[in-house]
């Protein structure tokens, strides 16, 4: 079993980003990678401002001009929490859907790597209408779609597999990344 020490002594990862649309996983992959690892975890839907989660929660898709405090805002939980606890590692749960955010967010860290839970438009579609206990409207997944830069560097998962699958496939993505 990988532990946060080993994960961090095999690979530079002190900050891993989990990002997808809305409905891939994020949530549940990070919260459970970073339970697996004792690292903190981030839930970056914390850090939308007020007006952005109405926004979303009636259906209108937010721009670079919203984004921007939620961005700043997400960044600066995530230094704070690695100048908080310096011997754990951070997992963030983030839709960080243009190369634009992650690269703010990553702030030129080499420490940072991001994880993609790549899914299909009707699966998702499907699981969105199916959750409850969220404020994002599901009609908004086609605007994330549009909105979706695919990053270049990033470990590419398939998000139609279970939670479990996805925590084991990256702890192993990264043991081997590290031995490169």
């Amino acid at each position: 079993m990988t532990d946060s020490a080993t994960l961090m002594a095999q690979t530079a990862a002190r900050v891993i980003g989990v990002m997808g649309v809305s409905g891939s996983g994020k949530t549940t992959v990070a919260r459970g990678l970073a339970e697996r690892l004792g690292w903190v975890f981030l839930e970056g839907d914390a850090f939308h401002p007020a007006a952005n989660v109405e926004k979303m929660a009636r259906g209108i898709p937010l721009d670079d001009d919203d984004r921007r405090p939620w961005l700043s805002r997400l960044q600066a939980a995530i230094a704070q929490a690695r100048t908080d606890y310096p011997d754990l590692g951070v997992v963030v749960a983030c839709s960080a859907l243009k190369q634009a955010y992650r690269d703010r967010l990553s702030c030129g860290d080499n420490e940072m790597v991001w994880v993609y839970l790549k899914g299909e438009f009707e699966p998702l579609q499907q699981r969105l209408q199916g959750r409850s206990d969220h404020f994002m409207s599901p009609t908004l997944l086609a605007s994330q779609f549009a909105d979706l830069e695919e990053p270049q560097e990033a470990i590419v998962l398939d998000s139609g597999r279970s939670p479990q699958t996805l925590i084991t496939t990256i702890l192993k993505s990264l043991s081997n990344h590290s031995s490169m």
